[in-house]
Protein backbone atom coordinates (compact mmCIF):
# COMPACT_ATOMS: atom_id res chain seq x y z
CA UNK A 1 0.00 0.00 0.00
CA UNK A 2 1.33 3.52 -0.40
CA UNK A 3 3.65 5.16 1.83
CA UNK A 4 2.83 7.21 4.85
CA UNK A 5 1.52 4.64 7.58
CA UNK A 6 2.03 0.95 6.23
CA UNK A 7 -1.70 -0.18 5.87
CA UNK A 8 -2.24 -2.77 9.05
CA UNK A 9 -2.85 -5.97 9.00
CA UNK A 10 -6.40 -6.61 8.73
CA UNK A 11 -7.16 -3.95 6.28
CA UNK A 12 -4.75 -5.82 3.94
CA UNK A 13 -6.09 -9.31 4.71
CA UNK A 14 -9.90 -7.70 3.72
CA UNK A 15 -8.55 -6.17 0.75
CA UNK A 16 -6.87 -10.03 0.19
CA UNK A 17 -10.20 -11.41 1.04
CA UNK A 18 -12.42 -9.38 -1.69
CA UNK A 19 -10.20 -8.51 -4.60
CA UNK A 20 -11.14 -11.71 -6.60
CA UNK A 21 -14.86 -10.70 -6.31
CA UNK A 22 -15.56 -7.39 -5.61
CA UNK A 23 -16.68 -5.57 -8.39
CA UNK A 24 -14.59 -2.75 -8.38
CA UNK A 25 -11.32 -4.84 -8.00
CA UNK A 26 -12.75 -6.32 -11.04
CA UNK A 27 -13.03 -3.62 -13.08
CA UNK A 28 -9.61 -2.39 -12.16
CA UNK A 29 -8.46 -5.56 -13.49
CA UNK A 30 -10.16 -5.60 -16.78
CA UNK A 31 -8.83 -1.84 -17.43
CA UNK A 32 -5.18 -2.66 -17.13
CA UNK A 33 -5.85 -6.16 -19.30
CA UNK A 34 -7.39 -3.20 -22.01
CA UNK A 35 -4.24 -1.05 -21.33
CA UNK A 36 -2.10 -4.03 -21.85
CA UNK A 37 -3.28 -4.40 -25.50
CA UNK A 38 -1.73 -1.43 -26.30
CA UNK A 39 1.89 -2.62 -26.10
CA UNK A 40 2.84 -4.84 -29.17
CA UNK A 41 5.36 -7.12 -26.71
CA UNK A 42 5.49 -7.79 -23.10
CA UNK A 43 8.08 -5.93 -21.22
CA UNK A 44 9.02 -4.74 -17.63
CA UNK A 45 6.44 -3.46 -15.07
CA UNK A 46 6.31 -2.18 -11.32
CA UNK A 47 3.37 -1.39 -9.17
CA UNK A 48 3.93 0.88 -7.02
CA UNK A 49 1.67 0.58 -3.69
CA UNK A 50 0.83 -3.28 -4.89
CA UNK A 51 -0.69 -4.75 -1.64
CA UNK A 52 -1.62 -8.39 -2.22
CA UNK A 53 -0.11 -8.30 -5.71
CA UNK A 54 -3.17 -9.17 -7.81
CA UNK A 55 -1.94 -6.45 -10.22
CA UNK A 56 1.51 -8.27 -11.10
CA UNK A 57 -0.49 -11.22 -11.19
CA UNK A 58 -2.61 -9.34 -14.55
CA UNK A 59 0.62 -8.59 -15.74
CA UNK A 60 2.21 -11.80 -15.35
CA UNK A 61 -1.22 -13.72 -17.35
CA UNK A 62 -0.19 -11.15 -20.21
CA UNK A 63 3.81 -12.18 -19.73
CA UNK A 64 4.70 -8.65 -18.21
CA UNK A 65 7.79 -9.28 -15.79
CA UNK A 66 6.35 -7.82 -13.34
CA UNK A 67 7.65 -6.38 -9.46
CA UNK A 68 5.77 -4.83 -7.03
CA UNK A 69 6.72 -2.38 -4.48
CA UNK A 70 4.72 -1.82 -1.32
CA UNK A 71 5.49 0.16 2.05
CA UNK A 72 3.76 -2.70 4.32
CA UNK A 73 6.12 -5.98 5.14
CA UNK A 74 2.82 -7.73 5.34
CA UNK A 75 1.87 -6.71 1.88
CA UNK A 76 5.33 -7.67 0.49
CA UNK A 77 4.90 -11.11 2.49
CA UNK A 78 1.42 -11.90 1.17
CA UNK A 79 2.08 -10.86 -2.64
CA UNK A 80 5.25 -13.64 -2.42
CA UNK A 81 2.92 -15.41 -1.04
CA UNK A 82 1.31 -15.21 -4.42
CA UNK A 83 4.47 -15.93 -6.42
CA UNK A 84 4.76 -12.35 -6.64
CA UNK A 85 8.33 -10.59 -6.80
CA UNK A 86 7.78 -8.29 -4.33
CA UNK A 87 10.11 -6.09 -2.01
CA UNK A 88 9.41 -3.24 0.69
CA UNK A 89 9.60 0.27 -0.53
CA UNK A 90 8.51 4.02 -0.32
CA UNK A 91 6.42 5.47 -3.19
CA UNK A 92 8.59 8.79 -2.59
CA UNK A 93 12.02 6.82 -2.67
CA UNK A 94 11.51 3.73 -4.47
CA UNK A 95 14.40 0.82 -4.02
CA UNK A 96 14.80 0.69 -8.27
CA UNK A 97 17.50 2.13 -10.70
CA UNK A 98 16.67 4.59 -13.02
CA UNK A 99 15.31 3.97 -16.49
CA UNK A 100 14.88 0.47 -15.94
CA UNK A 101 10.77 -0.26 -16.87
CA UNK A 102 8.06 -0.35 -19.85
CA UNK A 103 5.53 0.08 -17.08
CA UNK A 104 5.25 1.65 -13.98
CA UNK A 105 1.50 1.46 -12.15
CA UNK A 106 0.15 3.81 -9.64
CA UNK A 107 -3.68 2.74 -9.07
CA UNK A 108 -5.47 3.74 -6.15
CA UNK A 109 -2.00 5.48 -4.47
CA UNK A 110 -0.99 8.47 -4.88
CA UNK A 111 -4.63 10.08 -2.69
CA UNK A 112 -2.89 8.16 0.25
CA UNK A 113 0.42 10.39 -0.22
CA UNK A 114 0.87 13.33 1.31
CA UNK A 115 3.82 14.07 -1.03
CA UNK A 116 2.14 12.64 -4.53
CA UNK A 117 4.42 15.31 -6.58
CA UNK A 118 7.89 13.06 -5.11
CA UNK A 119 5.82 9.83 -5.87
CA UNK A 120 5.00 10.38 -9.44
CA UNK A 121 8.43 12.38 -9.99
CA UNK A 122 10.18 8.65 -8.56
CA UNK A 123 7.71 6.79 -11.09
CA UNK A 124 9.03 9.05 -14.16
CA UNK A 125 12.38 8.45 -12.64
CA UNK A 126 12.47 4.57 -12.89
CA UNK A 127 11.11 4.36 -16.47
CA UNK A 128 12.41 4.21 -19.93
CA UNK A 129 12.43 6.55 -22.33
CA UNK A 130 9.03 6.10 -24.03
CA UNK A 131 7.73 3.90 -20.85
CA UNK A 132 4.56 4.54 -19.57
CA UNK A 133 2.82 5.08 -16.24
CA UNK A 134 -0.83 4.35 -15.61
CA UNK A 135 -2.40 5.92 -12.36
CA UNK A 136 -5.69 5.73 -11.13
CA UNK A 137 -7.21 8.15 -8.37
CA UNK A 138 -10.35 9.22 -6.93
CA UNK A 139 -12.33 12.02 -8.08
CA UNK A 140 -13.68 15.29 -6.24
CA UNK A 141 -13.17 16.56 -3.56
CA UNK A 142 -17.18 17.36 -3.28
CA UNK A 143 -17.67 13.62 -3.07
CA UNK A 144 -14.98 13.77 0.58
CA UNK A 145 -16.59 11.78 2.91
CA UNK A 146 -16.01 9.54 5.79
CA UNK A 147 -15.74 7.17 3.70
CA UNK A 148 -12.33 8.53 2.76
CA UNK A 149 -11.18 9.05 6.19
CA UNK A 150 -11.67 5.70 6.87
CA UNK A 151 -9.60 4.28 3.58
CA UNK A 152 -6.42 6.81 4.94
CA UNK A 153 -6.77 8.96 1.67
CA UNK A 154 -5.24 12.76 2.10
CA UNK A 155 -7.63 14.30 -1.17
CA UNK A 156 -9.36 13.30 -4.49
CA UNK A 157 -8.31 15.02 -7.75
CA UNK A 158 -9.44 17.18 -10.00
CA UNK A 159 -9.00 16.45 -13.83
CA UNK A 160 -6.54 19.31 -13.87
CA UNK A 161 -4.72 18.69 -10.51
CA UNK A 162 -3.87 14.90 -12.10
CA UNK A 163 -2.91 16.55 -15.02
CA UNK A 164 -0.64 18.83 -13.77
CA UNK A 165 0.52 16.41 -10.91
CA UNK A 166 1.62 14.06 -13.81
CA UNK A 167 3.29 17.17 -16.36
CA UNK A 168 5.16 18.42 -13.07
CA UNK A 169 7.25 15.10 -13.58
CA UNK A 170 7.96 15.78 -16.89
CA UNK A 171 6.02 13.54 -18.11
CA UNK A 172 3.41 13.86 -21.32
CA UNK A 173 -0.05 12.80 -20.86
CA UNK A 174 -1.33 10.67 -23.57
CA UNK A 175 -5.35 9.94 -21.90
CA UNK A 176 -7.35 10.97 -18.87
CA UNK A 177 -10.99 9.36 -18.57
CA UNK A 178 -13.42 8.76 -16.09
CA UNK A 179 -14.89 5.69 -14.19
CA UNK A 180 -17.13 4.86 -11.87
CA UNK A 181 -19.47 7.93 -13.26
CA UNK A 182 -22.52 5.54 -13.42
CA UNK A 183 -22.11 4.86 -9.77
CA UNK A 184 -21.50 8.01 -8.55
CA UNK A 185 -25.17 9.82 -7.96
CA UNK A 186 -25.85 6.48 -6.09
CA UNK A 187 -22.47 6.08 -3.92
CA UNK A 188 -22.71 10.03 -3.09
CA UNK A 189 -25.23 9.42 -1.15
CA UNK A 190 -24.51 6.30 0.27
CA UNK A 191 -21.01 7.53 1.48
CA UNK A 192 -22.55 10.39 3.31
CA UNK A 193 -22.96 8.42 6.47
CA UNK A 194 -20.86 7.28 9.27
CA UNK A 195 -18.67 4.62 8.03
CA UNK A 196 -18.11 1.47 10.57
CA UNK A 197 -15.15 -1.02 10.20
CA UNK A 198 -17.82 -3.04 8.76
CA UNK A 199 -18.84 -0.77 6.29
CA UNK A 200 -15.56 -1.90 4.25
CA UNK A 201 -16.79 -5.90 4.41
CA UNK A 202 -18.03 -7.24 1.32
CA UNK A 203 -20.68 -6.51 -0.60
CA UNK A 204 -23.82 -8.49 -0.84
CA UNK A 205 -23.47 -10.29 -3.46
CA UNK A 206 -26.53 -9.18 -5.81
CA UNK A 207 -25.50 -5.53 -4.97
CA UNK A 208 -21.74 -6.30 -5.93
CA UNK A 209 -23.14 -8.15 -9.17
CA UNK A 210 -25.05 -4.97 -10.03
CA UNK A 211 -22.47 -2.80 -9.85
CA UNK A 212 -20.00 -5.11 -11.81
CA UNK A 213 -22.91 -5.25 -14.52
CA UNK A 214 -22.86 -1.32 -14.43
CA UNK A 215 -19.56 -1.08 -14.67
CA UNK A 216 -19.21 -3.47 -17.43
CA UNK A 217 -22.31 -1.23 -19.26
CA UNK A 218 -20.17 1.88 -18.66
CA UNK A 219 -17.20 0.46 -20.96
CA UNK A 220 -19.46 0.51 -23.84
CA UNK A 221 -21.27 4.32 -23.38
CA UNK A 222 -19.38 7.33 -24.32
CA UNK A 223 -19.32 8.92 -20.52
CA UNK A 224 -15.60 9.14 -19.80
CA UNK A 225 -15.60 12.73 -19.85
CA UNK A 226 -18.28 12.83 -17.52
CA UNK A 227 -17.67 13.31 -13.41
CA UNK A 228 -17.28 10.06 -12.17
CA UNK A 229 -15.39 8.90 -8.94
CA UNK A 230 -11.91 7.72 -10.24
CA UNK A 231 -9.92 9.15 -12.69
CA UNK A 232 -7.35 7.21 -14.56
CA UNK A 233 -4.47 8.45 -16.46
CA UNK A 234 -1.64 7.10 -19.05
CA UNK A 235 0.78 9.11 -19.39
CA UNK A 236 5.16 8.39 -20.71
CA UNK A 237 8.68 9.78 -20.31
CA UNK A 238 9.62 11.52 -23.33
CA UNK A 239 12.10 9.70 -24.89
Amino acid sequence: MPSGCPVDTIELQRIARIENDNWWYRERREILSAELLRFSVPGTAVDIGAASGASCRVLADHRWDATAIDLSPAAVALARAYGVEAYEGDARYLPLPPCEYDLALALDVLAHVEDDARAVAEMARVLRPGGTALVSVPCDMALWSVHDVALGRVRRYTRRALVELLESAGLVLERVWSRGVLHRPFLRVLRNRTVRREDLAPLHPLANEALRLSAAAERRLPVCSWPGLWLFARARRPG
